[in-house]
């Protein structure tokens, strides 16, 4: 039977599960995961170089978003993991459903539309070749 209380047993087995892949994970980014996610399917299993130049010229407004999230996954890979730019390519990226913003549009003879302003958590975890 294992020693100790069952929060320490716990954090020492979560220690050894952790995850070592150098990652970025962006919150509440206003943007939909819908949109977010035409984006990431384009970069997934890519070089970073290649995800790079695809993201640089999407016109899309989440390229300009997941772009920086990328370049922070690389600069983390970089200096935390001391691993090769030249090296990574994009193993897992995508976006989960985050909080929604409610808004009111007003409309003819008193009536009033709801506007939902969506917002995403995206995440990018790199790894080598």
């Amino acid at each position: 039977m294992a020693k100790g209380h069952r929060s320490q047993i716990k954090r020492e087995r979560n220690e050894n599960q952790k995850d070592t892949r150098p990652s970025a994970k962006l919150s509440y980014a206003r943007v939909s995961v819908q949109k977010a996610c035409y984006v990431l399917d384009a970069i997934r299993g890519k070089d970073v170089e290649t995800a790079i130049g695809i993201l640089t010229y999407n016109p899309r407004y989440a390229s300009s978003i997941i772009l920086k999230l990328l370049q922070s996954a690389v600069a983390n890979a970089e200096n935390n993991n001391g691993m090769n730019p030249a090296d990574l390519y994009i193993e897992e990226c995508f976006a989960n459903k985050g909080p929604t913003m409610k808004r009111i549009r007003p409309r003819a003879q008193g009536r009033a539309y709801r506007i939902e302003k969506r917002m995403s958590h995206i995440t990018i975890i790199l790894n080598e070749r």
